[in-house]
């Protein structure tokens, strides 16, 4: 049987970054607080003129480059931070990566986990049609409230996924978990540029969807947990990922190690086995929440600087507020060591540009309303830019650059 997965992968995010150390002495909080307590160094902050359709077009570019077009006849854009309540933020991206009209093109949304619900959509599509190939986009920006708990878990990505047959980077295996319920851990109102979440109620919810798609996993003839190699985690901030594991080598009864930090992992206990959770931290503990891109910045993370999983199995956890959960595997090709993104992506994370406290609570009190007309100023540095608000539509176009 063909196998069918991820054949090229790209993240982008936005041009600013607020260093949460700021952010901590400005709420007259300890650091640690963020950096130990939460697992977060950074979160990065879209200027005027991004959003999550130009971090989304700005992700697709490079894959659309290094592969083509040819093929293409489905964008499926997942997120929970969309533009409009009708038209799919994919749309725009159509125009602005300049794919032919024989595309279809919609929006999925269930909180975080919509991506992945996208990448599974993309695997029946092709499966359906041999040869052709799918561009998922996952893209979001994480808004709470400011002075609120959530506020240091902010932050903004997206990762765009080539979808096809014998994938060069992981082929997607066929057993899937899946864990779903009504749950009211995090959700935001249509009249709300905000999410309203519950913090313990979010973290219990989330390590019980665990567990829930992990027994359906095994159940539906998935491997056992001494057959996965390594273990990504949806990660709103990269200590979630961590709780996660603890959870799950508690369930299993698996020795797994849940050090999430180079000191962590000298301490670990002997026999604990290490399954890459501080490797697919590496570049979450920059972005902050990026959403549905998060597990997905997590692989790319992993791919990019774990050079030992040519044949490695990887568990992945998606997890989406609300809530809806599965849990996949996949196997990494050989060969994807080539794909060699870590130095375009550090570079683009060390080249985001810094906010000082008062200049980011400014940019994120900053509503741009649908009913007056308006231009951005220029900022971004990216391939494609937000312009502004005309005759009520958003309007995007491509930079100088």
């Amino acid at each position: 049987m063909t196998s069918i997965g991820i054949h090229d992968l790209e993240l982008a995010t936005a041009h600013h970054v607020v260093e949460l150390d700021r952010l901590a002495e400005y709420a007259g909080v300890d650091p640690a607080k963020y950096r130990l307590g939460l697992g977060q160094d950074q979160m990065s902050f879209p200027a005027p003129d991004e959003d999550i359709i130009t971090m989304g077009a700005s992700a697709a570019l490079p894959v659309i480059e290094r592969n083509g077009i040819d093929g293409i006849r489905t964008l499926i854009f997942a997120t929970e931070s969309g533009v409009d309540q009708s038209k799919a933020a994919g749309v725009s991206v159509h125009r602005l990566l300049g794919l032919p009209p024989q595309v279809r093109v919609t929006e999925f949304k269930q909180a975080c986990y919509s991506g992945t619900a996208a990448l599974q959509a993309a695997i029946g599509i092709v499966s359906r049609f041999p040869g052709e190939r799918v561009l998922v986009i996952t893209s979001d920006v994480a808004r709470y409230a400011l002075d609120s708990p959530g506020e240091p878990t902010q932050g903004a990505g997206a990762v765009a996924m080539l979808v096809g047959e014998n994938p060069a980077l992981v082929e997607i295996e066929r057993a899937a978990g899946i864990f779903t319920a009504d749950v009211d851990d995090f959700w935001r109102p249509n009249d709300s540029t905000t999410a309203v979440v519950d913090g313990a109620l979010s973290m219990s919810a989330y390590l019980d969807a665990l567990t829930g798609s992990w027994d359906d996993l095994r159940a539906q003839g998935g491997p056992e947990i001494d057959q996965i190699d390594r273990m990504l985690y949806h990660q709103p901030f990269t200590k979630m990922a961590k709780k996660g594991q603890q959870r799950l080598a508690e369930h299993t009864g698996a020795p797994l190690s849940a050090a999430l930090t180079r000191e962590e992992q000298a301490a670990a206990p002997a026999g604990a086995r290490d399954t890459g959770l501080f490797t697919g931290s590496i570049y979450n503990r920059r972005l902050g929440n990026s959403y549905t891109a998060s597990l997905y910045a997590a692989l790319a993370a992993l791919l990019d600087h774990d050079t030992e999983l040519a044949g490695r199995r990887i568990g992945m956890f998606s997890y989406g507020s609300g809530s809806v959960s599965e849990f996949l595997t996949g196997v990494v090709q050989p060969g994807y060591a080539e794909h060699g993104a870590a130095s375009r992506v550090e570079a683009a994370l060390d080249a985001r540009v810094p906010l000082e406290v008062a200049e980011y609570r400014e940019l994120h009190a900053r509503v741009l309303p649908s009913t007056e007309d308006a231009q951005t100023p220029r900022v971004t540095r990216a391939p494609f830019r937000f312009a502004g608000v005309h005759g009520q539509a958003r309007q995007y176009e491509r930079t100088a650059g």
